[in-house]
């Protein structure tokens, strides 16, 4: 499996391998039922954990390095609505 680049807006960008996709979409699922149902202080939670594993599994690019991003995450204070803007029907992560 490939790289991919991710770029949490307001932090900078880390390059995540795609083998961890499949864990980081468990946790988008969560995000969108969450956001789904109202759920603020859950939503909160998930979102941090989701930015949280993608911070341990990903290795950060120089704050120089502009790569493109293939995936673009919220900053961990947006609100639901910010966040709701930037979704697709997939959730944040694709797949």
């Amino acid at each position: 499996m490939g790289e991919m680049i991710v770029r949490i807006m307001g932090e900078g960008q880390v390059r995540l391998a795609e083998s961890h996709l499949t864990e980081l979409n468990k946790l988008d699922d969560d995000l969108l039922r969450e956001m789904e149902n109202g759920d603020g202080p859950g939503f909160r939670r998930t979102l941090q954990a989701l930015l949280a594993k993608v911070r341990e599994l990903g290795e950060p690019l120089p704050d120089d390095s502009l790569e493109p991003s293939q995936l673009i995450l919220p900053s961990s204070d947006a609100t639901l609505e910010e966040v709701r803007e930037l979704l697709s029907d997939d959730g944040l992560i694709p797949g």
